[in-house]
């Protein structure tokens, strides 16, 4: 095996050895992209996904009413004024006086508009215990929350002064500063964390700063450049502060991972003995083309997102593969520039410690894995039958899963005392923090027909149960526009409250709104939104999943030339897939081991969760797959036997599948610590997912099929022939060697 010259075929060698050749060129070019994309998306600016574009349905239409009306709805707050017990009612002077109180206190804020007191809207509870003083706040509904403190501090006064009575505040503006003051910071902090964990974690897989810096610098621009370009195309299609934080997470996964491939090959060629020159070319032509392959195969996934029809996973999907795509093309051009560039010089930096434990090899050998390997080749039936029924028990609790929006109980439990707010008055007024709203539209609102629709709706929406009022009803005369506001029978309970939506919308609207010729009166509101956002989303699974796992299939079927290897790609993803929906029902549905990730059985996985964890994780999964598969088809190139080569490609693979990991799991797991429930659901199902991938999936039931399967791994119908070949470029043993052949001695063929 000399050092002489290389032959090399394909996109990323060629690229590679550009690179490689015209180094300063390729950094100087990476560079300068890096800078105008941030330049261009600067100067762009973003456009973030509109209200009336978040959902379709009947929400859609409302948005889309109150946004041609030119309608900016207010803030809107209460004040829960409750008796703490004995036999104090609304009735009492001292109630009065309380409600009074208040009512002085918020006005004398001058931030607040439209104070009605429970005596005028008739927001005295049933049991005449608990009263409402329902305002508005002044200015733009988005930024209220910046200006409520003043309000709330009016509230405390008066709650001093009355201590028989609990006197409360909540709301838009409210909840709005609340969460920006407990968890505003959180997320951020776990963004941030993310980086010097993942390079903690770098240091310890290399032993050498220099290397540990290179992917987590490379994923770095590639994220920097990528939010530029996101700025340029949310022209087309708009953004979102989520879909930013999708793709930092996802950026900082793949760009860590692309380069861990990369440098982790060339660094083994070079301490097999070859010169500098030739492992960056080895290193090109096979983990460069695997990079390109998974590269390609996860932008398919995330595309899966932008046929939901749903703006916010569009937004997500399309920044996610911008972000990959980024990452791949940086991992194939600049990375091989800068290796080159480098030389020795990426072991600067040494780690003396670890620097010992990184002998030849290039930590080739794992005597872990080996040892698991011995017994999963010694008996491969037994290993897919165990392994197999793990993970079909694991994700056996999926079958029941049930989503829905959280609730803000569900989704901050009793972690907040605006919680408690939220839960008292729902039980003195069931609906009445998130009301129903039907948003009427008609030619002439005040129009006699009209308004005596509005009333009959207004009273047959109590009659029917659907509510057991106060219904408010409030008139935009300039607009043609009134807005009816429905505490829904159900409360925070949204099977119930879903009930209530349905006999509004399907038994009370027809009979009395939908008489009127003209009118338009689409239902929106928290629950509505949940139940139409569940119903566009179960539309939107089957081709999601027909077009992830289609594609993904294509791809496989034509960069390995295998039906086989397609075949038990998806298999094995989807098995992935299914176990962490499994971990995710079991915890955070039923409670099983909450505590132990800080969590809470809530009753109910959060409704966009199932379907971006699966896009992501087929996608993120491949990664792994096909670094794996591809250093055993190499192997078996070479004229290994079936098992050797399995045994060489998943041993050699397993340092840098196990760092990846590592990497990912961590980072993921940071999420899983944070305060909100969907946080904790994204991060636990994440990090559990890739674990899993990681460890039974690739080191145990990959191994397994493939030694039951022998050669019929490479199976390729002969009509099948004629599809385009996108194999991996051959390994310097291959062309320098003899021809590899298969078990009975016939020149190999896959």
């Amino acid at each position: 095996m000399g050092n002489g010259d290389i032959r090399v075929r394909g996109l990323a060698a060629r690229a590679g050895g550009w690179s490689a050749r015209h180094r300063w060129a390729a950094v100087g070019i990476w560079l300068l992209f890096v800078v105008l994309a941030m330049g261009l998306g600067s100067a762009a600016g973003r456009v973030d996904v509109k209200d009336s574009d978040q959902l379709k349905g009947e929400t859609h239409t409302a948005a889309r009413i109150i946004e041609d009306a030119g309608i900016d709805e207010p803030a809107s707050e209460n004040v829960l004024i409750q008796a703490r017990g004995g036999d104090l009612k609304a009735t009492d002077a001292e109630f009065r006086d309380a409600v009074d109180a208040v009512v002085r206190a918020v006005e004398g804020t001058g931030r607040v508009t439209e104070v009605a007191s429970p005596y005028d809207t008739k927001t005295i509870s049933k049991d005449g215990r608990s009263a409402l003083v329902q305002f508005d706040m002044r200015g733009e509904s988005d930024t209220a929350g910046e200006r409520v403190e003043p309000v709330l501090k009016a509230v405390e006064g008066v709650q001093q002064d009355h201590e028989a009575l609990r006197i409360e505040e909540i709301g838009g503006a409210s909840m709005m500063k609340t969460f920006d003051d407990a968890f505003g910071d959180d997320f951020k902090k776990a963004e941030y964390s993310a980086v010097p964990v993942a390079l903690g974690i770098l240091l310890i897989a290399f032993g050498a700063l220099v290397a540990a810096l290179l992917p987590v610098l490379l994923a770095i621009t590639a994220i920097m450049a990528t939010m530029g370009l996101m700025g340029v195309v949310s022209h087309v299609m708009p953004m979102s502060d989520t879909a930013n934080s999708v793709m930092l997470l996802v950026g900082l996964a793949v760009g860590v991972d692309y380069c861990l491939f990369y440098l982790r090959r060339e660094r083994e060629e070079r301490e097999a003995g070859r010169d500098a020159q030739t492992a960056l070319r080895i290193a090109a032509a096979t983990s460069g083309r695997a990079i390109v392959v998974s590269g390609v195969t996860v932008c398919v996934a995330m595309a899966g997102m932008l046929f939901t029809g749903l703006a916010e996973f569009e937004a997500m999907g399309l920044a996610s593969l911008m972000v990959v795509a980024v990452a791949m093309v940086g991992s194939v051009t600049v990375l091989p520039a800068l290796l080159s560039l480098l030389g020795e010089r990426v072991e600067k930096g040494r780690i003396p410690f670890l620097g010992r434990r990184r002998r030849s090899g290039g930590g080739q050998d794992s005597r872990f894995w080996t040892a698991v390997l011995r017994r999963v080749l010694a008996k491969p039936v037994i290993a897919v039958a165990v392994a197999t029924g793990a993970l079909l028990a694991i994700a056996a609790p999926a079958l029941g899963m049930k989503t829905q929006q959280l609730t803000l109980d569900q989704e901050f439990g009793d972690s907040l005392p605006i919680v408690q707010t939220y839960n008292r008055l729902n039980a003195a007024f069931p609906g009445g923090s998130e009301p129903a709203e039907v948003v009427v539209k008609a030619d002439d609102i005040n129009a006699p027909e009209v308004k005596s629709a509005l009333a009959d709706f207004r009273d047959r929406a109590i009659s029917s149960g659907a509510s057991r009022g106060p219904v408010e009803i409030k008139l935009h005369d300039a607009q043609d526009v009134a807005f009816v506001y429905v505490p829904l029978v159900g409360g925070s309970d949204l099977d119930k409250a879903g009930a209530s939506l349905d006999k509004l919308r399907d038994e009370v609207r027809p009979a009395t709104l939908g008489k009127v010729d003209g009118v338009e009166a689409p239902v929106t509101g928290q629950v509505a939104g949940s139940k139409d956002f569940n119903d566009q989303l179960a539309g939107a699974v089957v081709p999601v999943f027909a077009f992830v796992v289609v594609f993904a299939f294509a791809l496989m079927l034509l960069s390995f030339r295998s039906l086989t290897i397609a075949v038990t790609s998806i298999v094995l993803n989807l098995l992935s897939v299914g176990a962490a929906y499994g971990i995710l029902v079991a915890v955070f549905q039923h409670g099983w081991g909450a505590s132990l990730v800080g969590a809470e059985g809530v009753g109910a996985i959060i409704t966009w969760l199932p379907l971006f964890l699966f896009v992501i994780l087929f996608g993120l999964s491949m990664d792994y797959h096909v670094f794996v598969v591809s250093r055993i088809r190499e192997a078996r190139l070479r004229g290994l036997a079936t098992k050797d080569a399995i045994r060489h490609g998943v041993v050699t693979t397993a340092g840098v599948v196990t760092s990846a990991a590592v990497i990912m799991v961590a980072v993921f797991a940071i999420f899983g610590t944070l305060s909100m429930q969907s946080m904790k659901q994204m991060g636990v199902g994440l990090a559990a997912a890739v674990l899993i991938d990681a460890t039974i999936i690739r080191g145990v039931l990959l191994p397994a099929v493939m030694a039951l399967l022998g050669e019929r791994n490479w199976y390729l119908p002969k009509w099948l022939h004629r599809l385009p070949d996108l194999t991996h470029d051959e390994t310097p043993q291959a062309v320098a060697g003899p021809a590899a052949r298969d078990d009975e001695g016939e020149p190999l063929k896959v």
